[in-house]
């Protein structure tokens, strides 16, 4: 005999409650919360030299970066997350009457894991692209050198580049800034089992 267990449903409100108070982030997707998995040191290895390369101006152009603890929000899924890196072009725009949920990213960095590396190449994916504002998406390996670079052309379609050396330089598309793998990857060992 198989025993059915009820799935529970919260409003954004309750979800925005609880994760007040939570020792731990999680997703919220259209009503069910789900925890987010913890980061492995090479996984904050990478987002970190992330934050830390990525300037702040560029062509007197002011852009914000924010790691895995701001909160986004994309309101045509019902969706809340913690993107591992995400940088805004201008100012942050926030979501209610806080300033640790926005809704308002360009560019979006997930460092892949076991666990989420395939709801971040699709769905994940399809539910940053509701995003008006947002316009690049890099999925980075954390055990070895590759990342998948998505950028926005200005018809509307979406182009796909590779990255597969230590020897590569990062070209961003919707900003003038450049940084090599071996940045990116700076103290991150390959030789850690992957989470």
């Amino acid at each position: 005999m198989t025993v059915q267990i009820e799935k529970k449903y919260y409003t954004t409100e309750e979800y925005l409650k609880l994760e007040k108070t939570a020792k731990d982030k999680h997703e919220y997707r259209d009503g069910e919360i789900t925890p987010m998995t913890g980061a492995t040191t090479n996984h904050n290895l990478i987002a970190g030299n992330f934050y830390k390369q990525f300037p702040t101006t560029i062509n007197n152009e002011n852009y914000w970066i924010f790691m895995s603890d701001v909160r986004l929000w994309m309101s045509m899924y019902h969706i809340y997350t913690y993107p591992d890196v995400m940088i805004i072009k201008d100012k942050p725009i926030y979501e209610g009457k806080g300033t640790n949920t926005v809704i308002n990213a360009s560019i979006i960095i997930e460092v892949l894991s076991k666990s989420t590396r395939d709801y971040d190449r699709t769905d994940k994916f399809k539910f940053y692209r509701s995003l008006p504002t947002f316009q690049e998406y890099l999925l980075v390996e954390q055990s070895a050198y590759y990342i998948e670079q998505f950028y926005q052309q200005t018809n509307g379609e979406w182009i796909f580049k590779t990255y597969e050396s230590d020897a590569d330089i990062l070209n961003f598309y919707s900003v003038n800034f450049s940084i090599p793998l071996i940045d990116i990857y700076q103290r991150v060992d390959f030789n850690l089992k992957e989470e």
